[in-house]
């Protein structure tokens, strides 16, 4: 996986090429400029745009944090350097600073409904090609809490792999002996019947997958019964409207692919001073 620095390399070269036009004609002055918020949102990229004028070559002073909450007319940053650098870099500040904070918007709505409850907001997988620890990263800065970041760092027995394990008790026990003693393995039950043969087979999260709130209940309070050490997560088709409703039902976790893919794009704007 890309680090900060290479990830903001790649987004350089893209935007930037082989130079600026702009540089050709008009000579170099100093300059300052502030990105200005034109939406309500949540902050999130700093980290990266941090990275990006220590490679260029200019400096950010932040009036917001990673996290914190901005609305219209407020500024965000004062850049600071010469006319050519912060023209060159306008877009590529703003593009990842709205990505990432468009991501961390949306993921707040979802953690600010949950907080009474004390359930944990889960992100998922379902991220852009080459984008996954940058977005992972914005859904942390909207209260988030990561789910893996990719097949090697747990074990999720999905549906998919349920149709190729005859007797999931001894897959269970082969992958205890294969995998890393700190993993996890996650099972996920479309189904009661389903959850319970995964409690019976000794999963440590069983993940409620598109079960009503009701059915989520049921699963619940059979946890609570027979195995209240094994963790519980609700995930599939949860939106805004419905996730209250599976936080109530006593759950550990919600996770929701829509923080990253149905996240809209929030305004930021650089205006030069």
């Amino acid at each position: 996986m890309k680090s900060v620095e290479e990830f903001v390399l790649d987004a350089l070269y893209e935007d930037i090429g082989r130079g600026d036009l702009y540089a050709l004609v008009e000579p170099k002055k100093p300059a300052v400029a502030r990105v200005i918020a034109k939406s309500e949102g949540v902050l999130a990229g700093v980290k990266y745009a941090d990275m990006l004028s220590k490679l260029q070559g200019f400096s950010i002073e932040w009036h917001k944090a990673d996290g914190e909450k901005f609305v219209v007319g407020e500024e965000i940053a004062f850049l600071n350097g010469d006319s050519h650098t912060l023209l060159a870099n306008e877009r590529t500040v703003l593009n990842m600073l709205l990505h990432a904070s468009s991501i961390a918007t949306l993921t707040r709505k979802y953690a600010d409904i949950l907080k009474p409850y004390g359930t944990k907001l889960l992100d998922t997988r379902k991220t852009r090609p080459n984008l996954r620890i940058f977005e992972k990263y914005a859904t942390r800065c909207g209260g988030a809490v990561n789910h893996r970041m990719g097949l090697d760092d747990s074990l999720m027995i999905k549906d998919t792999h349920l149709k190729t394990i005859d007797n999931l008790k001894e897959y269970m026990a082969k992958a205890r002996r294969k995998i890393p003693f700190t993993a996890k393995i996650e099972v996920e039950a479309e189904t009661f019947a389903i959850a319970k043969e995964a409690f019976e087979a000794g999963a440590d999260i069983v993940m409620c997958d598109n079960m009503s709130p009701s059915e989520v209940e049921e699963v619940v309070r059979y946890r609570n019964e027979k195995y209240p050490y094994i963790l519980l997560e609700a995930s599939g088709n949860i939106s805004l409207e419905t996730i209250e409703s599976y936080a109530k039902t006593g759950v550990d976790a919600i996770s929701s692919g829509s923080l990253v893919h149905q996240a809209n794009w929030i305004d930021l704007s650089m205006k030069m001073l």
